[in-house]
């Protein structure tokens, strides 16, 4: 059996550390679940996690995954959806993986192959903890709000969620039952997709509610402040997330990587950044977001989510650079 320390002070999540195994594939399956429905956040170290290891431990608890398509992420095995991380060195705020989308992973898997000398630590934070913490009249404004994310549409995202690159305003109205997003024809906007989710919400595994959605880093790293909105419309006021950010930079705990390492995360729970990168060809982290074979979908899903059917690649923007590629 290996060393396994559960959560403490200022580490919110289970270390699991390798005595006499040789491999991460060999740890029992149904313990590992048990910790993770527990405490959502496990940290593997000791097993000299590769690149064939980390996607076929990734692939014993997921029925399916999710490609994120932000630009900068390189494919390491891309038959098994394992790519890098984003690109650049600066810091990110705390997120969770794709919570931007209405496919918002079940679980990311984060495996290190080579770790920063300094900088690049993965920080990670418990939305429940961030929930109960934040200042109660935020948590009082929040509690029964949602939040409101619109996009804009092209042309082949249509034609991929309804069928037509050029639906008539009937088949914005009545989208086909596995299409996630509300579809509005607007004069000056053209068409826009629009999806909504609770801005305090209940993870998979707890039922207390937590903050786990893309407020953070669309205000902190993008800098914008429409995406996502309030349910009135509004944007959610500054002051709320400077409080926010506050609480949960307080919360976070630092992964302070070393090669080998695995971590597995519930994205439904937990949010993620990372400090600033010192040299990024010194920092090579793996990723792997995917579906739970033992999952508890959310309700406001699809019934017949595509996600939780086959791996999924969303469809790209035009301006994507991968978009341009020959073939």
């Amino acid at each position: 059996m290996p060393a396994v320390h559960l959560p403490a002070l200022h580490q919110p999540y289970v270390v699991i550390e390798a005595t006499v195994e040789t491999s991460i594939l060999e740890l029992d399956k149904a313990q590992l679940i048990e910790l993770y429905k527990a405490h959502g956040a496990l940290l593997f170290r000791g097993f000299g996690v590769d690149v064939e290891r980390f996607g076929a431990f990734a692939k014993r608890f997921c029925a399916t995954s999710v490609v994120n398509e932000s630009p900068g992420r390189q494919a390491v095995d891309a038959a098994a959806n394992v790519f890098t991380v984003d690109g650049g060195n600066g810091a990110f705020a705390l997120h969770p993986e794709l919570s931007r989308e209405p496919w918002k992973p079940d679980i990311a898997f984060f495996g290190c192959l080579v770790a920063p000398r300094s900088g690049g630590r993965t920080t990670i934070c418990d939305g429940v903890a961030l929930a109960r913490e934040m200042p109660e009249p935020i948590r009082r404004a929040l509690a029964g709000r949602r939040l409101l994310y619109i996009k804009p549409t092209w042309p082949a995202l249509l034609d991929f969620w309804l069928g037509t690159p050029e639906p008539s305003d009937a088949q914005l109205a009545s989208p086909p039952p596995d299409c996630p997003y509300y579809l509005r024809r607007y004069p000056d906007a053209g068409i826009l997709r629009v999806f909504s989710r609770p801005a305090l919400h209940t993870p998979m595994f707890s039922a207390a509610p937590a903050f786990g959605n893309f407020l953070l880093f669309s205000r902190f790293n993008l800098g914008r402040a429409d995406h996502p909105v309030l349910d009135d419309g509004h944007a959610v006021p500054d002051a709320w997330l400077q409080a926010i950010k506050a609480t949960g930079d307080r919360l976070s705990a630092e992964i302070e990587w070393d090669p080998g390492d695995l971590l597995m995360l519930d994205n439904t729970r937990f949010l993620h950044g990372r400090t600033a990168i010192v040299d990024t060809a010194e920092r090579v982290i793996l990723t792997y977001f995917g579906y739970l074979e033992f999952a508890i979908p959310d309700p406001e899903e699809p019934a017949t989510a595509i996600w939780r059917r086959i791996d999924f690649e969303p469809p790209l923007r035009p301006d994507h650079p991968r978009a341009k590629l020959p073939g």
